[in-house]
């Protein structure tokens, strides 16, 4: 499984979605999960930058788990998703900042069309109160963006977590640069 982890974490490096030691990936196995340790580089990932760690409960092995595996447990407790994938992509933390509500409206067709809304959450890194509106919004949405600190998204593989992930940075991105142009 690491080596799955591994070609999304590259992925999510080489196209600006996060820097190598930012951000986590994780995969449902069964009642447990695999998630990148702490400070795992995501473009370099290999067999020992990850951990199983249960998903009902913690165990010792969370203190190698990367920082927000209680964000990840929870999302996995409270959702049917196999595969998490959470960036700090620049365009949505910007957009986070400068939002005057709760969510981030895309006005692209794509983001439009996929999207609709992207919730935004807020809460301390790696926090209850993440995990809880995390849920929240994956009850209605596959993708939301922590306030200053970037989304979390979920699907059935980690392909189609990234695939929502990048549909949640282009779309900040276009709005951002609209946005510019305007003024």
């Amino acid at each position: 499984m690491w080596q799955e982890m591994e070609k999304f974490g590259k992925k999510l490096v080489d196209h600006g979605l996060v820097e190598s030691n930012f951000g986590n990936i994780s995969v449902r196995v069964g009642r447990s999960m695999i998630i990148t340790r702490t400070g795992a580089a995501l473009d370099e990932i290999e067999e020992k930058s990850v951990v199983e760690v249960p998903i009902e409960n913690t165990s010792e092995l969370d203190v190698l788990a990367s920082s927000e595996a209680s964000v990840h447990r929870a999302i996995y407790q409270g959702t049917n998703a196999k595969a998490i994938v959470h960036a700090h992509c620049p365009y949505s933390v910007t957009q986070t900042l400068i939002a005057d509500s709760d969510k981030i409206i895309p006005i692209d067709s794509e983001g439009k069309l996929f999207l609709k809304e992207i919730p935004i959450v807020k809460g301390g890194i790696g926090s209850k109160e993440v995990g809880e509106g995390a849920v929240k919004a994956f009850e209605e949405h596959r993708g939301m963006v922590v306030y200053s600190h970037g989304p979390f998204t979920i699907g059935e593989t980690l392909s189609e977590a990234y695939i929502i992930m990048t549909q949640i940075e282009h779309s900040c991105r276009i709005k951002y640069l609209v946005d510019l142009a305007k003024k």
